[in-house]
């Protein structure tokens, strides 16, 4: 079995860029990157950034071309695709995108960056760091006192297997038909 999913969160580099093809299907596409971080065996913090070419078809593409633009947060859902051209210098080039089949827009305040995003670790890590207020109940007593009749227990007749109907009258809980 093989399998040809991506699945990549981050913020469009560029507006997107829409064409229609000879067939009349809306084409749009649009850059996004995605941000790697890491600790080298050094303790140095470390980050990479990775640019990734998307490109939507369709209906989904009138979606995107409508409502994403540049700094945008989103989350994309799609398959990688590899196409190979030859440039008017006779160079062949290649390309590799990720051919959208979903996607899922962060929230707006996301747009604006990385500021945004590390304002909002910022207040999750204070907001742990709160004390959880504990509270405390008093145990409850049981003032009932009464021996418990063995006999009972046994016989199937104890509390537990006793109910009352409409009249008072003490049944047994297993000739209740439901």
């Amino acid at each position: 079995m093989n399998v040809n999913k991506a699945f990549i969160a981050g913020n469009l580099t560029r507006d997107p860029e829409t064409r229609t093809l000879p067939s009349g299907q809306t084409v749009v596409s649009f850059g996004l990157a995605t941000n790697r971080a890491w600790t080298d065996r050094s303790g140095q913090k470390q980050e990479a950034v990775e640019f990734h070419n998307i490109v939507a078809f369709g209906k989904l593409a009138d979606i995107c071309s409508r409502y994403l633009n540049k700094g945008r947060l989103v989350l994309i859902e799609g398959r990688l695709q590899t196409r190979s051209w030859q440039g008017q210098d006779g160079v062949k080039r290649q390309r590799t995108e990720i051919i959208a089949g979903n996607m899922q827009m962060g929230p707006r305040t996301a747009a604006a960056g990385s500021f945004a995003k590390n304002q909002d670790n910022r207040q999750i890590k204070d907001q742990s760091k709160e004390e959880i207020p504990v509270i405390e109940a008093d145990e409850p007593t049981i003032e009932n006192e009464e021996p418990i009749n063995s006999s009972d227990e046994f016989s199937g007749q104890n509390e537990e297997s006793l109910a009352e109907n409409e009249d008072g009258e003490r049944v047994e809980v297993k000739d209740i038909p439901f």
